[in-house]
C-alpha cells in the first residue's frame, strides 16, 4: 500500500466511522477541549465577577489570537513527526524587523512587510535543510537556529529595540467591528484557511502520509524532503506574522516577545489531538487547545498565580494529553459496545 494510499485509508477510515455510527478521534477531542473551554470560562466567574464575561470572552480571544497563528505552524511540523522549537526566535525576529524597517516613522515601506515574512520564511527553509538533507534531528537543528537568531537579534539592536507598529497592524489589533475585535475576524478567516489547507489539500493529506510512514511516502513518490522543509517554512511564516501582530497589539517589539509561546504552541498542538509522532491531529482542536490555555492563563493572573506557575501547569497538562488521548481509549468511544 503507497504512503498515498495510508494517507487516504487515515481519511477515508474516518468517513467509513461516520457512516458506521462512529466518531473519528480528532471529532472527539475537539469536542471535548472546547466543552473544557465553555466550562472554564463559566466557571471562572467565581474566581471573579470580571470574568465570564462578554468583553472577557472577547478579550480571550483576542489574546488567543497569537497562539492559535503559531500553533498551526507548529502543528505541521509536529504532523511530519518533527518540532519547532525557533519560533520564540523568529517570533522576535519578525516583530524586531517590523517595527524597525516599517515602523511608524516608516509607515508607507508597506511593502517590507511580506519582505520580512519571507525572511522569515527562508529560516523555516534552513531548518527543513538541516533536519531532512543534513538528518539533524529536529530538536537539536530548531534549537540551534534559535540560539543563533537571538544572538543574531541582539547584535542588530544593541539589546534595545526601536520603532513603533505600522498603521496597518495598529488597526488590525486595536480597532473593533460591530462591538468585536478585529483580530477575532481576521482568525475565524485564519482558522477556515488553515483548516482548508491541512484537511482539505493534496499538501496536508501528504503532510500525512510523512508523518504516517515517511518510507512509504517516499515510495509513493511523496516528496518526503519538500513536504517536510514546506512544513517549516509554514511554521517560520507563522511565527514572523505573530512577531508582527504583537508589534501591532504593544506598539513595540522587545527581545524576549516570543519567550512564552513556545511550550504553549506544542501544549496547544498536542491538547488539540495531534499524536507528538507525527501522522495525525486536526486544527480545529488546536484551535480549542490555544482557547483553553489562554482562558487558564486569564485565571491564573485573576487568581494571582506567579507565571512560572502557568508553566508548571501548561506541562502538567502536556503530560496529561500524552496520557489521556491514547488511541485506544479513543478506540473504545468510538465503538462503545465493544471491548
Amino acid at each position: 500500500m503507497s504512503a498515498q494510499g495510508n494517507g487516504a485509508v487515515r481519511f477515508d477510515g474516518a468517513a467509513d466511522n461516520r457512516r458506521s455510527g462512529g466518531v473519528s478521534k480528532e471529532t472527539i477531542n475537539a469536542i471535548v477541549v472546547f466543552a473544557l473551554s465553555i466550562v472554564l470560562i463559566l466557571g471562572s466567574r467565581f474566581v471573579s465577577p470580571a470574568l465570564g464575561s462578554w468583553s472577557q470572552v472577547l478579550t480571550v480571544l483576542t489574546l488567543a489570537s497569537f497562539l492559535i497563528v503559531v500553533s498551526f505552524g507548529q502543528g505541521l511540523v509536529v504532523m511530519i513527526g518533527g518540532l519547532d522549537l525557533s519560533i520564540p526566535a523568529v517570533i522576535t525576529l519578525g516583530g524586531v524587523l517590523t517595527a524597525g524597517w516599517v515602523g511608524a516613522g516608516n509607515a508607507g515601506a508597506w511593502y517590507l512587510l511580506p519582505a520580512i515574512l519571507a525572511l522569515c520564511g527562508l529560516v523555516g527553509a534552513f531548518n527543513g535543510f538541516g533536519v531532512t538533507v543534513l538528518r539533524i534531528p529536529p530538536f537539536i537543528m530548531t534549537m540551534a537556529t534559535s540560539i543563533i537568531l537571538a544572538s543574531a537579534a541582539l547584535g542588530y539592536t544593541s539589546g534595545t529595540p526601536r520603532g513603533a507598529s505600522p498603521e496597518a497592524l495598529t488597526v488590525l489589533m486595536k480597532t473593533s467591528w460591530l462591538g468585536v475585535p478585529a483580530v477575532v475576524f481576521f482568525v475565524v478567516l485564519f482558522v477556515l484557511a488553515g483548516w482548508a489547507l491541512q484537511s482539505r489539500t493534496v499538501f496536508g493529506r501528504r503532510l500525512y502520509a510523512v508523518g504516517a510512514n515517511p518510507d512509504a511516502a517516499r515510495v509513493a513518490g511523496v516528496s518526503v524532503g519538500a513536504a517536510s522543509t514546506l512544513a517549516y517554512v509554514a511554521s517560520a511564516v507563522c511565527a514572523g506574522f505573530v512577531g508582527m501582530m504583537l508589534v501591532g497589539y504593544a506598539n513595540g517589539a522587545t527581545l524576549r516577545m516570543g519567550d512564552s509561546y513556545m511550550l504553549p504552541s506544542i501544549a496547544a498542538v498536542v491538547i488539540g489531538g495531534s499524536s507528538i509522532l507525527g501522522g495525525s491531529g486536526s486544527f480545529v482542536g488546536t484551535v480549542g487547545g490555544a482557547i483553553l490555555l489562554t482562558t487558564l492563563g486569564t485565571v491564573i493572573a485573576a487568581i494571582g498565580l506567579e507565571q512560572g506557575w502557568r508553566t508548571v501547569i501548561e506541562g502538567g497538562i502536556i503530560v496529561a494529553a500524552l496520557f489521556f488521548l491514547r488511541e485506544e481509549l479513543f478506540a473504545r468511544l468510538r465503538r462503545p459496545g465493544r471491548s
